[in-house]
């Protein structure tokens, strides 16, 4: 290691300019010239991101001497033979406030490793050493750092030099720096920290770090009933908070989140019952905290190791994604944190999401898992007609084959004892032993094998065919109850509408409703119903449509780029599902798990 070892510095370089300094030194550079990568993609966002674009300066030195840089592609450089060390100076653009990128101002500095740390092909299974370094500005000089990596100089929190056993664990623990608002629990013996960045006033933490612990635990002793030994020995929540963000990103032992100020708790409120805001905060933990298990040890095979370069194309995202949110929620509830009637209230939803869209008619969550890279992380105009979300109808597949696992066994099986036993096979020993992932086939016999049954039907029907979940049948079963009320006698045009400005824009077009069959498209801005002006808060359209039955035609005026166009729309009933899922009759829960 002390000869191979790869070392990094960082430091925020400029501020107000947004620019991380970086230098990696090489200590045994390849005989034939160091190739050196910076990642296409970060893992978690099936996108191809290129964030070589951001590097906005690049040089190499060897032995003092200047050494020339070939480039190969938008994204690797290739140093020429050298003596001795190698060291290549880069300065990086931070601008990106995400939890996929890197992002640098006056209040905090925030990077994920594939953002800004080149790979030297050949050595990524060396030690890689990281010194971050304080920024020389005013502003930096209480600053702290959190990160899930390991501290070698450096003390806890500080500014000094981290290790990271490999490449892959390096870009795979982002850092956060800044005047951040902290603090600590343990979940059955594992320290977690909880950092939050962004003005908060009043932010009620220890009441998050107590919710927190809950679903820590209950997710810990999921994957580990016996144990009850989690994966990592330390974990790190990095929560971003905006006016209105949403979103998160997981890692191997920590999570980068944006949130709502609006969502958190505060001290103000203490006794209150938990806002719907806060309750979306916990399910977005509780989310990427199941990915620690799921995606981050159980993966694709293709993951296994994952090429960061090109696209890693697997049919099984509905299975990483999918199941990740349909325990998201319900791992609430064993939490004591939801109540089965909110969990079945927000089921409801997810359910109306799925079936709103016609594209669910036409891609198989197992297509949409695959085609990620190209249709789900590019999203346009008309994808509620072209593609269904491995994440909301991955979920139902959770939910419909948890029932029918349920039903066939009496409720001596579940999904629980699914995910258990992927975790034993293949999640486990993942970095301790030989990195190996899942196979779509291996996937198939397992979920056979414990089921105690064939499943080659359901998986047919609704995970490679594009039915829709049983759920109607099956909830019913266990004394829950599914309705779908839609308001088919409320006159519609069949369009979600948004703002455009001062204006009322048609952000999608569902396939056969009024506004398509009138010749109305995406993208065009309503003018005026019936000779009367259509404001720009959607809620105006449907005041407008109110005075008007299912059958009658209106004349809708609207502009398409600059020119205004007039369109006869003959009014259709209400297609928005109305779905309504409750106990009934209490015969078995999702919230006890199987042991």
């Amino acid at each position: 290691m002390k000869n191979k070892k790869i070392s990094y510095a960082i430091t925020a370089k400029d501020l107000a300019a947004h620019m991380f300094q970086v230098s990696m030194t090489i200590e045994a550079p390849a005989p034939e010239g160091q190739v050196l990568v910076l990642p296409a993609w970060i893992p978690g966002s099936y996108m191809i991101r290129e964030f070589s674009r951001n590097i906005v300066q690049i040089r190499a030195e060897a032995g003092g001497q200047p050494v020339e840089l070939a480039k190969l592609d938008k994204h690797s450089w290739q140093a020429p033979p050298v003596k001795g060390k190698l060291t290549v100076h880069y300065e990086v653009y931070a601008w990106d406030l995400s939890v996929r990128a890197a992002h640098l101002d006056q209040t905090h500095g925030f990077f994920n490793g594939t953002s800004v740390f080149l790979r030297a092909v050949g050595q990524e299974d060396e030690a890689h050493i990281v010194d971050i370094q304080r920024p020389a500005h005013e502003a930096a000089a209480k600053w702290r750092v959190a990160t899930a990596l390991k501290e070698l100089k450096a003390k806890r929190y500080g500014f000094g030099t981290y290790i990271a056993g490999n490449y892959d664990e390096l870009i795979d623990s982002p850092v956060e720096m800044g005047t951040f608002e902290m603090a600590s629990f343990k979940a059955l013996g594992v320290q977690h920290d909880v950092v939050f960045t962004g003005r908060v006033p009043n932010l009620d933490i220890a009441r998050v770090c107590a919710d927190l612990k809950k679903i820590c635990e209950t997710q810990i002793a999921f994957f580990e009933p016996r144990t009850k030994k989690a994966p990592m020995d330390r974990y790190v929540f990095m929560t971003m908070v905006t006016g209105d963000g949403y979103g998160g990103l997981e890692h191997r032992a920590s999570t980068a989140l944006f949130c709502s100020r609006s969502d958190l708790p505060t001290t103000a409120q203490k006794g209150k019952e938990p806002s719907e805001g806060y309750m979306k905060f916990l399910g977005l933990c509780s989310h990427e905290y199941f990915h620690t298990w799921n995606v981050k040890r159980i993966k694709p095979a293709v993951f296994a190791p994952y090429d960061y370069q090109v696209e890693n194309y697997t049919p099984l995202l509905w299975l990483f994604e999918g199941f990740t949110s349909y325990y998201d929620d319900l791992l609430l509830v064993r939490a004591g944190l939801l109540s089965e009637e909110g969990y079945y209230k927000m089921l409801g939803k997810t359910v109306g999401a799925v079936l709103r869209g016609s594209g669910r008619t036409k891609q198989s969550v197992a297509d949409s898992s695959f085609d990620a890279w190209g249709k789900y992380y590019r999203q346009d105009e008309n994808s509620p007609n072209a593609i269904v979300s491995y994440y909301a109808k991955g979920s139902l597949v959770g939910l419909g084959l948890d029932l029918t696992i349920r039903a066939k066994t009496n409720g001596k099986r579940s999904l629980d004892d699914i995910m258990r036993a992927l975790w034993q096979k293949f999640g486990r020993d993942f970095y301790s032993g030989k990195p190996r992932g899942v196979t779509p086939a291996e996937v198939e016999a397992l979920f056979d094998s414990v089921a105690g049954f064939k499943l080659k039907t359901f998986f047919d029907k609704y995970i490679k065919g594009t039915d829709d979940l049983p759920l109607a049948k099956l909830l019913p079963q266990f004394g829950v109850g599914y309705k779908d009320e839609r308001k088919s006698t409320k006159p519609s045009m069949d369009v979600n509408l948004g703002r455009d400005g001062a204006d009322c824009k048609l952000s999608a077009v569902h396939d056969g409703g009024a506004a398509q069959k009138a010749g109305l498209s995406a993208n065009d801005l309503l003018v005026a119903i019936d000779g009367l002006r259509v404001t720009g808060n959607p809620a105006n359209v449907d005041g407008l449509l109110a005075r008007y039955k299912v059958g009658d035609t209106v004349q809708v005026h609207a502009f398409r780029r600059d020119e205004l166009m007039a369109f006869d729309v003959t009014l259709q009933g209400d297609h928005v599902p109305g779905i309504t899922i409750a106990v009934e009759q209490q015969k078995t829960s999702l919230r006890r798990p199987t042991a």
